[in-house]
């Protein structure tokens, strides 16, 4: 077995520093003294073995007498190797244990601890019960060893400690293809087996990764040399992992310099992202702070907390990412564990700019007398009103009603028709599919659609002309639906309100707005027809949230609080409840696949709960029996929840997929085209779209609830909330509803019955942590 070229040249490591140890004349210059025409490596390799003779012959002679005798330590040449591999544990013996996974320790033995244990007194004075297994060395000659000298010990250790001792001895052993005990390797090395020389010969083999390996041979522990070819790949590793090290050691100063600069000075985010080996490194702290991390990038973490000085878990790696200017202090992690794509690619955007400057639209046919047929209806003279919340980006539906002659109220619902710019399975078609739906944030929005293209070309716009699909539908004077019809139509929005607006509006009762006002009497007669067919009130108080410069330390947050029996969000929803039992109807009528959702009507009858009053407390109870929703892609199923016979999502076709999937069968349809996809297609791109709905109704309440506990953090402690009891846990316990904020707590409450009102406030709230905790105010103290 002979040394590598490069195992050679790595042994020629060892000629300064363990040649120099030994003072003796370097391997370096023994090359030069060799015969004229051989170079200087076959020199060293012919001259290799003579030296290494030579080298340990010199250290042998000159180490008889160790340090080891003047103070006071045993002679061990008595003792053979396997006596000193057996020996048992005793009393005054000095030994090497695992303190744990990353040290070791020297200790004495004190006294027994049960029946295997030790309690033994370690170098730093401290004692411990260690087990059998946890013991990696008895030091042999160390009888009745007196504690307070294992630093004496350990110092006179330091002297014998070189690693480079390692490479000759690998070099002499491995031509022998010879293993060796540690004494015997004590002999080897220093020329002796005493106490000092043996514990440093099993300092240096026990730690060594790269020229011997561990065996046991009858209980005894020999240390094998490697093969060369062994040693060249292990000491390429070692190389690697130096450099590795140097590359983590000038990290963790770039993130010390970034902590200790003021918060305006922290680097940009990008700053970090821009050399490679840097981006690897943040990126892994990123991915182990949400809990998304693979093997290595965990590995890579822990080394740089560990080399912080802070705890190996994802809070830490937050806080650091935080402290360095990374991330804001209200950065939003779902977006990271969730891998949520909040940009598109080029190609995307390229294709959305394309349909921007050619504004297609696909209802538009030649024919050979007329240059262009518009099968759009002009609808522009109809008064429309637009009803949405106040941040709203992407306008997808607007109203309108009129009174016909005999008495009975058509109504219109406009919505927006973003298929006139789309063709099924287009690369926009499939970017839409897989996201599902916009995400709304308390602090962006991520449209399901390119932004430009979503809130321009495809929205609602107040005094244009915008492209629509407008379901009309006549009410009987009960509610029901007498006639409807779907049709492409052109549009000219004359409102765009909020629903605060639209409220107060209606409350003005003025003459010129009766169009406004028979929305709203159609609004009332169709709720009370589908309360006659069963339909379950589950009206909640419904926070919203809107953050100004939310990467700011302290940003600015306004908070909503929305009542769903506000006028006009009830007039707003009946209406689009309607438009989806008109598109249901359509559907069967003319056996149209379409993504048709029921809620079988639950087994509980809705008179069960009348006890309770109106609003909130009710709307749980009727919530918390509910059976599961259902879907149909052949034909409508009831909707026992909505009290209609059937349902489709048709809407919000630029916000939410599976709206846009309904207007590509129902467009296709009236083009007298097959509809582009069967009900089979349907059910698997419903499902698809439907994953990425999850994960974004979870974005969103997860987000929502946690700027409403900032909200709540930043109020005056003491402030009390009004509250309403929901629902009882167990005995007193029971969730609360803070009216004023819209969000649920549970707490103990002394007295009440569910619907009725509590005060209380709050002891503690932790955004980052989901933690709100709340007392009730006693009634006799509240004043």
């Amino acid at each position: 077995m002979r040394p590598s070229p490069m195992a050679a040249r790595a042994a020629s490591g060892c000629s300064s520093a363990a040649l120099a140890f030994f003072r003796l004349r370097p391997l370096a210059r023994a090359a030069r003294l060799a015969p004229a025409g051989r170079s200087a490596f076959g020199a060293t390799a012919a001259c290799r073995g003579r030296l290494v003779d030579s080298v340990l012959q010199e250290l042998r002679s000159r180490r008889r007498v160790r340090v080891s005798a003047r103070i006071g330590l045993q002679g061990t040449k008595e003792l053979s190797d396997s006596k000193i591999e057996k020996r048992t544990i005793q009393k005054g013996l000095l030994l090497e244990f695992h303190k744990d996974s990353e040290r070791s320790l020297l200790a004495v033995v004190e006294r027994p601890d049960g029946k295997k244990n030790w309690v033994v007194t370690d170098q730093n004075g401290i004692l411990s019960s260690i087990k059998p297994q946890q013991v990696t060395y008895v030091v042999p000659g160390t009888m009745d060893f007196d504690c307070s000298r294992i630093a004496e010990f350990l110092e006179k250790a330091q002297d014998l400690l070189d690693p480079t001792i390692l490479e000759c001895a690998w070099m002499e052993l491995s031509e022998k293809d010879k293993s060796v005990t540690v004494e015997e390797f004590a002999d080897i090395v220093y020329g002796s087996k005493e106490s000092l020389e043996s514990y440093c010969a099993h300092f240096l083999l026990s730690r060594d990764i790269v020229y011997f390996v561990k065996v046991e041979s009858r209980g005894s522990s020999i240390y094998q040399p490697r093969p060369s070819a062994q040693v060249d790949e292990l000491l390429r590793r070692k190389l690697a992992k130096e450099a590795a090290d140097k590359e983590l050691e000038e990290f963790v100063h770039l993130l010390k310099s970034a902590k200790a600069l003021p918060l305006g000075s922290k680097p940009p985010k990008n700053s970090w992202l821009m050399e490679e080996k840097v981006k690897q490194k943040i990126e892994s702290l990123q991915a182990y702070a949400v809990d998304a991390c693979n093997d290595e990038q965990r590995r890579m973490a822990g080394n740089i907390l560990k080399a912080m000085g802070f705890a190996r878990t994802s809070s830490a790696a937050l806080k650091l990412l935080i402290n360095v200017g990374y991330f804001p202090v209200h950065v939003n992690l779902d977006l990271f564990r969730y891998d949520v794509q909040t940009t598109y690619t080029e190609k995307v955007l390229s294709v959305a700019e394309e349909l921007l400057v050619d504004c297609p639209d696909s209802d538009k046919f030649k024919i050979p007398w007329v240059l262009f047929q518009h099968v759009r209806k002009d609808l522009s003279n109809l008064r429309v009103y637009a009803i949405d919340v106040d941040e709203a980006d992407e306008l997808d539906d607007a109203l309108s009603a009129t009174r016909l002659p005999d008495g009975r109220i058509k109504v219109w619902i406009h919505v927006a028709d973003p298929t006139c710019f789309l063709q099924p399975r287009s690369i926009l078609d499939r970017e839409a599919m897989h996201r599902g739906t916009s995400i709304f944030l308390p602090t962006a929005t991520f449209p399901m659609f390119p932004e430009r293209l979503a809130m321009n070309a495809m929205s609602l716009q107040q005094g244009t002309d915008c492209r629509s699909v407008s379901v009309s539908v006549i009410l009987h004077p009960d509610g029901s639906i007498a006639e409807y019809s779907i049709e492409n139509s052109v549009i000219k929005p004359t409102y765009m309100l909020t629903y605060e607006g639209a409220t107060e509006l209606l409350y003005m009762n003025l003459e010129e707005e009766e169009d406004l006002r028979i929305l709203q009497e159609a609004a009332s007669i169709r709720a009370q027809w589908r309360r006659s067919q069963g339909s379950i009130d589950t009206a909640m108080i419904e926070p919203r949230i809107k953050v100004a410069n939310p990467d700011d330390p302290e940003p600015n947050i306004n908070l909503y609080v929305e009542d769903q029996t506000n006028p006009a969000m009830q007039l707003v929803s009946e209406m689009m409840i309607l438009c989806g039992e008109a598109v249901a109807a359509f559907g069967s009528d003319n056996n149209i696949p379409l993504p048709y959702r029921g809620h079988p009507q639950s087994n509980t009858a809705v008179s069960a709960f009348a006890y309770l009053p109106e609003g909130p407390a009710r709307s749980v109870a009727n919530i918390s029996v509910l059976r599961a929703a259902e879907m149909d892609f052949r034909k409508p199923v009831a909707h026992g929840v909505l009290g209609i016979p059937g349902y489709v999502q048709f809407t919000s076709p630029i916000r939410r997929y599976v709206d846009l999937l309904a207007h590509y069968q129902v467009k296709a349809f009236l083009r007298g085209e097959s509809p582009p996809y069967s009900a089979g297609d349907l059910e698997g791109m419903t499902f698809i779209a439907s994953m990425h709905v999850k994960v974004a109704r979870k974005l969103h309440s997860n987000s929502l609830r946690y700027w409403l506990l900032e909200y709540l953090r930043r109020q005056p402690k003491g402030r009390k909330y009004r509250a309403l009891i929901l629902k009882f846990i167990k005995d007193r316990m029971a969730t609360l509803l803070l009216v004023d904020v819209g969000i649920q707590v549970t707490t103990v409450v002394a007295a009440g019955k569910l619907g009725d009102e509590a005060s209380v406030v709050v002891e503690m709230v932790h955004p980052r942590d989901d933690i709100l905790s709340v007392t009730e105010i006693a009634q006799d103290t509240e004043e």
